[in-house]
Parts: structure tokens; C-alpha cells; sequence
């Protein structure tokens, strides 16, 4: 009974974290967009060669 109660004590807030750690909050959402601003200028000032776009393409298909 006592290890059983240790353990949950011990896991709760790593379950907790771990459930709170995938959903964005409002500041990791304007960071993002934030993020995608710049990129966005940033590419239409230095445009992008074929090879970088497919490069990045196929890091964006290994992502999910």
C-alpha cells in the first residue's frame, strides 16, 4: 500500500507535465507566428533555390 502511494505521488506531476506539455499557450502561438513573419520577409528578400525548398519539404514530411 505505501509503495503504491509513493509511486503516485512520484508520477503525478510527471503525467501532469507531460499531458500540459502538448498544448500550446498563447505566447507559443504568437511566437510562432512571430517566427513565420520573419521567415516570410526574410524570404522575399534572399528567394530560396529548388534544392533548399525540396530540402525543406522533406524535413516537414519527417517531422509528423
Amino acid at each position: 500500500m505505501k509503495i503504491t502511494l509513493l509511486l503516485s505521488v512520484c508520477l503525478l506531476p510527471l503525467l501532469v507535465f507531460a499531458v500540459s506539455c502538448r498544448q500550446k499557450g498563447p505566447a507559443e502561438k504568437a511566437g510562432e507566428s512571430i517566427d513565420k513573419a520573419v521567415k516570410d520577409v526574410k524570404e522575399a528578400v534572399d528567394p530560396k533555390g529548388p534544392l533548399e525548398k525540396t530540402g525543406e519539404k522533406v524535413d516537414r514530411a519527417l517531422e509528423k
